[in-house]
C-alpha cells in the first residue's frame, strides 16, 4: 500500500512517521547536520518497518531544517508544509480535540492555538530541552537526557525550590503552600546533582504551563495539549498536571507525543 513519509526536521533531532490511513511507524534520529539527520531518518524508517521507496507515494517536510531541501527526495514528490500548522493539526489528531493551545516542546517551546482547520501560532519560549541540557552541563557535568533522568530519579524538590509555606503562614493569592514561590530559590548547602537535576525540569515544566495558563485564562480555553519530545520525559505529566490545576485547566499528554508534528505534516497533504 502506498504510503506518505511526514518529517518533522528539527534543530537537535529529526521525527519521522509513515502513514497508510493509520500510523504504520515512528522513529527519531539524531546526526551531525540537519541534512544527514533527514536522509538518515528516511533509511532507518525503511528498513525497520520493512518497506521500500517504491510504497512511498508523497514526503512532507517540516520544521527548521526543511528550509534546506530544495529538490524531491530520491525522486518521490516532496512538499513542505508550514511547522505551526503543523503542530496544531498534529495536536488535535492525537488529542482527540476540536480546539486546544497546542504547546510543542523541543529545543525551545512553540504555543498554537488550534481550532478545527484554523491554526494560529500565539507565541513561543526560549525554554525547553536546550535550556534543560545547556544548564545540566554546567551545573551537572552531563547532558544526555538518559543521565539527567537518572539523575532526578533520587532529587527532592524541597532541598533547592523555594515554596509559598516557607515565605507565608497560609494561601497567597489562593495558591497552596506547596506551590512555588522561586526555582532555586532555596538551594541547600547539602544538595545534591539528583536535587539539582529535578528542580530544573521543574522550573522548565512550569515556565511553559505557567505561559499556557496565562493564556487560556483570557480566552476561555480549558484544554492544552502537550507535544514534542520534553512532553515524553516521566517527570511531565505530573509536573504539569499541578500547573494545570492551579489555573483549572485540563492539560493533556497524547500517545506519540514526539513524533505530533511530524504526523500532523503528513495529514496536510
Amino acid at each position: 500500500m502506498a504510503m506518505t513519509l511526514g518529517v518533522d526536521v528539527g534543530g537537535s533531532t529529526t521525527k519521522i512517521v509513515g502513514l497508510d490511513g493509520g500510523i504504520i511507524g515512528a522513529l527519531q534520529v539524531r546526526a551531525g547536520d540537519q541534512q544527514t539527520s533527514l536522509f538518515g531518518a528516511i533509511g532507518h524508517f525503511l528498513h525497520k518497518f520493512d518497506r521500500s521507496l517504491e510504497q512511498v507515494e508523497k514526503i512532507v517536510l517540516t520544521g527548521v531544517g526543511a528550509a534546506l531541501i530544495e529538490e524531491d527526495i530520491y525522486g518521490i514528490p516532496t512538499v513542505k508544509v508550514n511547522e505551526f500548522e503543523a503542530i496544531g493539526r498534529g495536536g488535535l489528531l492525537l488529542s482527540g480535540e476540536q480546539k486546544a493551545l497546542i504547546v510543542s516542546m523541543g529545543t525551545g517551546t512553540a504555543f498554537v492555538y488550534a481550532e478545527g482547520d484554523q491554526v494560529r501560532h500565539v507565541g513561543g519560549s526560549g525554554v525547553g530541552g536546550g535550556t534543560l541540557i545547556g544548564l545540566s552541563s554546567k551545573l551537572l557535568g552531563v547532558k544526555e537526557i538518559d543521565a539527567i533522568l537518572d539523575l532526578a530519579k533520587d532529587g527532592d524538590l524541597s532541598m533547592v525550590d523555594l515554596s509559598i509555606g516557607e515565605i507565608s503562614n497560609g494561601e497567597v493569592s489562593n495558591l497552596p503552600s506547596t506551590a512555588t514561590a522561586a526555582n532555586f530559590g532555596h538551594v541547600k548547602p547539602c544538595a545534591k546533582a539528583g536535587d539539582f537535576a529535578l528542580g530544573l525540569l521543574n522550573m522548565i515544566y512550569q515556565t511553559v504551563g505557567v505561559l499556557a495558563g496565562f493564556y487560556c485564562k483570557e480566552r476561555q480555553i480549558k484544554k492544552v495539549v502537550f507535544t514534542g519530545s520534553l512532553a515524553a520525559l516521566p517527570q511531565a505529566k505530573e509536573m504539569l498536571e499541578a500547573v494545570g490545576a492551579l489555573y483549572d485547566l485540563e492539560f493533556i499528554i497524547p500517545e506519540n507525543e514526539i513524533f505530533a508534528t511530524a504526523i500532523g505534516a503528513a495529514s496536510l497533504q
